[in-house]
């Protein structure tokens, strides 16, 4: 305990846990809004936009996300010169973000597809019927009723999205807690297990309310059939 103390003391370990809620928060709204229109694309009557949107989902889906992180700096920054902001750690961050984002909308677009796939047919139908265009019943009949019935994966990937958000280190985000868990182990070598005690119960104590709130969404917006 004292060694816990002792490193709480030493080290602003609340603050590298904010910078990954940060980076959880700012990736989720961008790759819902992303996912919403690639979902939308992937069941578009229009086959090039249902291809565009398969090839963005597989590929971003089984590329690694270590990769995209190196990626942002060494290709997106290094290379092709992409720059957020003149702060140099505002703009590691912002990279983080992107490169978040790009691979969960992925899964996003996964996720909705599969609520997408518990309405029923006859609502499109119906949509059809009433004379609406297919964004018009995306939109307004189906979307809708697709986020009730993917409230649980949406859920599971926002709490993959806060564990993924530690590999922002591969981006140059220096105040995030993968990182500083890094300094502490480098620096309290003798410390390591209570290093690894405050990190894995400080994902814990961040992970088991999302998953206690998704488990009681989805059970009250859950359609009766």
């Amino acid at each position: 305990m004292k060694a816990i103390m002792e490193l709480f003391r030493d080290y602003n370990i609340p603050a590298a846990f904010l910078v990954n809620i940060e980076l959880t928060l700012w990736a989720a709204l961008f790759s819902l809004v992303l996912g919403i229109v690639l979902v939308i694309m992937r069941i578009s009557p229009v086959s090039s936009m249902r291809l565009v949107a398969s090839a963005f989902v597989e590929f971003f889906q089984n590329m690694p996300l270590t990769i995209i992180m190196v990626f942002m700096v060494l290709g997106a920054f290094a290379q092709l010169k992409l720059s957020f902001s003149s702060n140099f750690d505002l703009n590691f961050f912002w990279l983080a973000v992107v490169g978040l984002s790009l691979y969960t909308s992925a899964f996003v677009c996964e996720s909705l597809r599969s609520g997408i796939n518990t309405v029923p047919l006859g609502q499109a139908e119906a949509a059809r019927a009433l004379g609406l265009s297919f964004t018009q019943s995306a939109t307004q009949i189906i979307l809708p009723q697709a986020f009730r019935g993917a409230v649980a994966p949406l859920g599971n990937t926002l709490i993959a999205l806060l564990k993924n958000s530690t590999v922002a280190a591969a981006a140059s985000v220096a105040t995030e807690s993968s990182s500083l868990m890094s300094e502490m182990i480098e620096y309290h070598a003798n410390s390591i297990v209570a290093i690894f005690m405050i990190f894995a119960l400080g994902y814990v104590i961040l992970v088991l309310p999302i998953g206690a709130i998704t488990t009681f969404l989805s059970n009250k917006l859950a359609v009766r059939r």
